[in-house]
């Protein structure tokens, strides 16, 4: 499934629409950007509530497909310019990590 196919599975809101075509084959839930820039995996959804332009810089380096920002988190000013001028696909959900995870399984498991 693409980020396109989550995106029109209406389960998040957009926060910035980037490129959509990547594959979605996994989840990473992660906090800490050290630790997502050595452990997240090419290809998976990424939940976390950190909205910020590093955020970006990791998964740009890991080629993650997309990320999910939960809690209600919001991209800060500059990220929103970075992610558009990048193309990087920013979700968002009012629900905690867990929760915004679960839900991205089980849209992956129903596929």
């Amino acid at each position: 499934m693409t980020v396109k196919d989550l995106i029109d599975s209406r389960i998040f809101e957009v926060e910035n629409c980037g490129d959509t075509t990547a594959e979605i084959t996994g989840i990473f839930c992660c906090d800490l950007l050290s630790t997502a820039m050595g452990c997240g995996k090419a290809g998976a959804a990424w939940v976390t509530v950190i909205g910020n332009v590093n955020t970006l810089a990791v998964l740009r380096l890991t080629d993650m497909a997309c990320i999910v920002l939960a809690e209600g988190t919001r991209l800060d000013e500059e990220a929103m310019a970075k992610a558009k001028e990048m193309a990087f696909t920013v979700l968002r959900s009012e629900e905690p990590v867990f929760e915004s995870a679960l839900k991205v399984y089980n849209w992956l498991e129903s596929r």
